[in-house]
């Protein structure tokens, strides 16, 4: 299925679906209520109910119809008690066999009465000592590893839920950077969209990029022309502006009505 980059606007008249689908609702199917520069307002086709979704979660856009457009979300989310947020797949413990008996039990009764004395002599066996002695540090040199993964993961995935995360990295942008600078002093973003002005005049370009935490704002007359104009962090909050014009238009009204 192709992919394009592109904005929410493509969806005002028509229905569509999330992958990965939202856990906690039945019904895929989504019309488009508004969308703003923080958050976009669906309302499910099938029992009306609306939700709110942050536009940081959402990614690109189907360039496919049949039968509905597709909209890519960044992240597995989960719907529950009327708010969304990222969704965490527990583990569960398989559980034990019927006749699956604890060695505790299947250990013999010891017997009741004085016990012969046996005498053993320990041979000690430097080769099997030295191999235990490596197994052992081994063993927890790959313990520390997968500790320090799971740190770090866990600070590059914070976000506004209560998770712990590192403070967004501003990049060294100015106003004279476009698209190609800012592909070569950042990267790939994850997901690029472009949405039109509510003053009816150019729009601006929105690059995400989720392992900095950031999302960079460029502005023109259109995709191709625009230059940088700001960052916001993960809540969508301005943390760098060029653009005297690019507060009034982040906390105004929707972008698409």
């Amino acid at each position: 299925m192709p992919i394009i980059a592109a904005g929410l606007a493509e969806l005002r008249h028509g229905r569509f679906s999330f992958y990965p689908a939202i856990v906690g609702v039945q019904h895929n199917e989504w019309i488009l209520r508004r969308a703003s520069w923080t958050e976009i307002l669906v309302a499910n086709a099938k029992t009306s109910e609306e939700i709110c979704i942050p536009r940081r979660f959402v990614g690109e856009v189907s360039s496919i119809e049949a039968p509905y457009r597709i909209v890519g979300l960044v992240k597995e989310l989960e719907y529950r008690e009327g708010v969304v947020f990222p969704h965490h797949r527990s583990v569960i413990e398989m559980p034990r066999a019927v006749n699956d008996f604890s060695r505790a039990s299947l250990r013999p009764t010891p017997y009741q009465g004085s016990a012969g004395v046996v005498a053993i002599r320990a041979e000690l066996d430097s080769d099997s000592r030295v191999w235990r002695v490596l197994r052992g540090s081994v063993a927890a040199g790959f313990l520390v590893c997968l500790a320090v993964i799971f740190v770090v993961r866990d600070a590059h995935l914070g976000t506004g839920f209560g998770w712990t995360s590192t403070p967004s990295r501003v990049p060294n942008l100015n106003a004279g950077d476009d698209y190609d600078s800012v592909l070569k002093k950042m990267g790939s973003p994850a997901s690029d969209q472009w949405l039109d002005s509510r003053s009816g005049t150019g729009g601006y370009r929105r690059m995400w990029y989720p392992r900095r935490g950031v999302t960079v704002v460029l502005a023109g007359a259109s995709r191709n022309r625009a230059r940088y104009a700001g960052t916001l962090d993960r809540d969508d909050k301005i943390i760098q502006s060029v653009d005297a014009g690019l507060a009034n238009e982040l906390y105004s009204a929707p972008v698409i009505e």
